[in-house]
């Protein structure tokens, strides 16, 4: 009887172990796939501004076409950052986040200078295409950086859990790793000098 008892408790336990091994594991899995599907919104957002470009850079040609260096290096960008093979693995490689994060900003920059450029062009500012562009850019970065927040969001509660005790130990046997996030690009703590 007492053997049986014994039995009982012990595979209560092993039960009680293996149920919390089972959702840890499943609770790190749901976290890793928000980290995933919050990556792709930033890179859905990414696309948008790499759609409105475009349009942009024609819009200000017909307007500024000796500013033909500013409208060049947008157009460079563009094709650099949208030519980068970017999937859910950049999760995985801090170099290649930073590399990304790096080739994003430059293009932001570009586009702050392009922005600046329609400033001397008073009909170009006018222009109700050229109006429209700028309002949905100025809305896409709006929503890159919402979008940036929710992704960091993501990843900080991830990295927290494969981090934590005990879930750490479900995480080293499931292979769970730490994911890359977004860090602000060099010089991003200083307001950046506009002139006309």
């Amino acid at each position: 009887m007492k053997k049986n008892m014994t039995l009982i408790i012990i595979g209560g336990i092993v039960v009680i172990v293996v149920l919390w091994f089972i959702s840890a594991q499943n609770g790190l899995v749901t976290k890793e796939e928000a980290v995933t599907a919050k990556w792709s919104q930033v890179e859905n957002v990414y696309q948008r501004r790499l759609d409105l470009i475009p349009n942009l850079v024609e819009t200000v040609k017909g307007y500024a076409g000796h500013e033909e260096g500013t409208l060049t290096k947008v157009t460079e960008l563009r094709s650099r950052v949208g030519g980068m093979n970017v999937s859910s693995e950049i999760l995985d490689d801090p170099a290649a986040m930073q590399k990304f994060q790096q080739a994003q900003s430059e293009l932001g920059g570009a586009l702050q200078r392009l922005l600046v450029v329609s400033e001397n062009y008073p009909d170009l500012k006018a222009n109700t295409n050229f109006l429209a562009l700028q309002n949905q850019l100025e809305g896409t970065e709006n929503r890159i950086s919402v979008e940036r927040k929710r992704f960091i969001e993501a990843v900080q509660e991830y990295n927290t859990s494969i981090r934590r005790f005990p879930t750490s130990l479900v995480a080293s046997i499931g292979g769970f790793s730490k994911k890359a996030t977004f860090t602000a690009a060099a010089g991003a703590e200083q307001a950046p000098d506009v002139k006309f």
